[in-house]
């Protein structure tokens, strides 16, 4: 039998400010269902999942929508997220169950994230360092002003915009955000703690699938993705 020995953050604590009406973004629907669903369901098709953290605002964990619980519901903790992003992560990070030693974070806004980049970024945290999913930067690259004047052009040689789901030893990855919280450091990326501390990240080849929905034009360029092959 495999061992249950990873665990899972999905965030989905954000406002959804950038995007139109009342509804959260993480609860509208996208390819069939709830955004947020897509992902809880593809981390629970692997048998080494133990657990999937799911971290929502303070006003919708006491009383989740009734579509989330279209899951393995014994392997599902509803977490309540906090302030920032880092603060959300660390409450599920405390939720976790003892038995887990790889931890997978992941954006609830990322709902087509494959099954083959999951594996690759877990494949990798096993190998005992932290792994981020990323494309390579094609495009030229300049910095501007506040005002939009260039700046100064960017070289493009090694950068890589990066995805999630991320994923880590738990104890390394433990250890980054008790630092990072004891020195008033916030981050957007988990890898960064890491990196803060001098501790090594790899990144595994992303996906186009596994685009960040931000605003509402996204949604209509994610639901076209539903429609090409893996």
């Amino acid at each position: 039998m495999t061992a249950q020995d990873v665990g899972v953050i999905i965030v989905a604590a954000g406002s959804s400010s950038r995007t139109e009406g009342e509804e959260l973004k993480q609860f509208r629907w996208i390819g069939g269902k709830p955004m947020l669903l897509h992902s809880l369901q593809t981390f629970q098709e692997r048998t080494d999942v133990a657990m999937v953290v799911v971290v929502l605002p303070k006003k919708y964990a006491g009383d989740p929508p009734p579509w989330l619980f279209q899951c393995d519901v014994e392997r599902m903790l509803v977490s309540v997220g906090g302030r920032e992003r880092s603060d959300s992560v660390r409450n599920g990070l405390e939720d976790l169950a003892d038995g887990v030693s790889i931890v997978a974070v992941h954006d609830a806004a990322r709902p087509f994230a494959t099954a083959a980049l999951i594996d690759r970024v877990i494949t990798e945290a096993r190998k005992g360092h932290g792994a981020a999913p990323g494309i390579r930067v094609v495009d030229t690259i300049k910095r501007a002003d506040e005002n939009g004047n260039v700046v100064e052009t960017i070289s493009r040689e090694g950068l890589w915009r990066i995805q999630t789901p991320q994923a880590f030893p738990r104890e390394m990855l433990e250890k980054a955000y008790a630092d990072a919280h004891d020195a008033g450091v916030a981050a957007t990326d988990d890898a960064s703690l890491l990196e803060r501390l001098g501790q090594p990240v790899v990144i595994v080849p992303g996906s186009a699938r596994a685009m960040k929905i931000t605003t509402d034009s996204d949604f209509a360029r994610a639901e076209a993705l539903t429609i090409l092959p893996e």
